[in-house]
């Protein structure tokens, strides 16, 4: 999906990858009585299943399902990413799947005002880094730098004889190493990147030592997986000749700590609610860095901003939250990704570092309408800028939860909208969420139970 050049269509990675045997019967399964469960004698054998139209598919999977004609008729739909377009995306489309997208206002970052597109489907998200922008907009806002756009590639070899002797041998010919590694992508040379460095680990393992060499690469504007790991390959029979050992993994590292983002911002006290609100937040936040229990839960929720805004975009959200909690947990045990702190006028100082690997070509990035259309909202130009942007958001959201922790509790605002879910949930439509909403509220227990109750009373009071 990432690198600087053309991304082969799915369909031309495709191979007969599909096990082989008879299609199930497109008779409709039958369900055994009272189980819910359908006739475990039905196969996922289904040969040539990738050869199909996404038409095609659906029919088979709704057979195979048993799905009503309600639930069927749900999954094809792609909104405005055409069909022929999501079945080159990945393998085996049958339809898509709409994840509500929000727009983050009051952010000013580096003294630039923007709307932040956001994919999520959690209530809440957008709203908070709404609010916290708003508390420190006055202030500033959002201050932001960038490390680089620098990726690792590791090629991991293993039975070496001399390994120390071999690491040696590796660095001595840096030369011949750019000149591989530059002769896989010359458009990334001509953007400006291409091969920077090259380190060489001797690494103690439960199969003994191995030697794992990494490529330093600058990317640019693509989130680069392809281009290194292309390099990587390229390499690996060089390094398996020098160092006489086998060369097996050859693949890009999500740990990108060459590529971190940092966000800062200072909240006055006027505009969060004094020192005891302040205090609150700041002894949150240190629970957070001492504790991997309540870190897991302060990060899941840096990242359902930071997550948001990589998937609008049409980024890899699982390459970006495996570097963040990585990189958490670089000092040997998981901390905060935020670190908050009292300015010399008493004010709430916060700030985060997180790997970002994110790109502006390549991939759905670059193929998706939707993911183009967000960045035309964002108005960025680099992938730099756009992993700025995400740092700061991130930083938003934590603000948010912080402070709704310490001072209201997080149910309060969370399930105010949570509530419209579950109205939803119970059947309420139109007018009918709202007020069934309201009244979830009202009465503090926001239930699926309790909103068909109150739903029921609501209409047989209409009638």
């Amino acid at each position: 999906m990432r690198g600087a050049g053309r991304r082969p269509s799915v369909r031309a990675r495709r191979s007969e990858r599909d096990n082989q045997g008879a299609v199930p019967s497109l008779q409709r399964p039958h369900r055994r009585q009272g189980s819910g469960m359908t006739n475990p004698h039905r196969s996922s054998r289904i040969s040539g299943f990738h050869k199909k139209s996404p038409a095609e598919r659906l029919a088979i999977v709704s057979e195979f399902a048993g799905l009503d004609a309600a639930a069927a008729a749900s999954l094809p739909g792609t909104g405005n990413l055409d069909i022929d377009l999501a079945d080159r995306l990945v393998e085996n489309v049958i339809g898509s799947m709409n994840i509500p997208l929000g727009i983050a206002t009051n952010m000013k970052v580096d003294g630039e005002d923007l709307l932040i597109p956001m994919a999520t489907e959690e209530s809440s998200v957008v709203a908070a880094v709404c609010n916290a922008a708003r508390q420190c907009y006055d202030a500033g806002g959002f201050t932001t730098s960038m490390s680089g756009t620098l990726m690792i590639a590791q090629i991991q070899a293993i039975g070496v004889a001399d390994p120390h002797a071999a690491r040696l041998r590796i660095l001595d010919r840096r030369d011949e190493i750019k000149a591989v590694c530059d002769g896989c992508d010359p458009i990334l040379l001509k953007f400006g990147g291409g091969f920077r460095d090259v380190e060489v680990r001797v690494l103690d393992s439960q199969g003994g030592p191995m030697l794992v060499t990494h490529l330093i690469v600058d990317t640019r504007d693509a989130m680069g997986a392809n281009a290194v790991n292309s390099m990587a390959e390229k390499l690996a029979p060089h390094i398996a000749e020098w160092t006489g050992g086998r060369v097996y993994l050859r693949i890009l590292s999500n740990l990108a700590d060459r590529r971190l983002a940092r966000a800062h911002a200072v909240w006055p006290l006027d505009q969060i609610g004094g020192e005891a609100v302040r205090d609150g937040i700041i002894s949150a936040y240190h629970f957070a860095d001492a504790d991997p229990y309540r870190a897991a839960t302060h990060n899941k929720g840096i990242m359902n901003g930071v997550s948001a805004v990589v998937l609008a975009t049409g980024n890899d959200t699982r390459a970006v939250e495996a570097g963040a909690h990585a990189y958490a947990a670089r000092n040997g045990r998981y901390g905060s990704l935020t670190r908050f702190e009292v300015t010399a006028d008493g004010h709430l100082s916060g700030s985060i570092e997180l790997p970002m690997a994110v790109g502006l070509i390549g991939g759905a990035t670059k193929a998706h309408p939707t993911a183009q259309a967000c960045l035309k909202i964002l108005g960025v130009t680099s992938a730099e800028r756009l992993a700025r942007v995400i740092a700061a958001v991130g930083l938003a959201q934590n603000f948010s939860a912080l402070k709704a922790l310490a001072t209201t509790g997080i149910q309060k605002g969370h399930m105010a909208l949570h509530a419209q879910n579950i109205a939803m949930m119970a059947g309420a439509v139109g007018e009918e969420i709202d007020r069934v909403a309201r009244i979830l509220v009202e009465r503090g227990t926001v239930r699926q139970d309790v909103a068909q109750a109150i739903l029921e009373d609501m209409r047989a009071t209409a009638q």
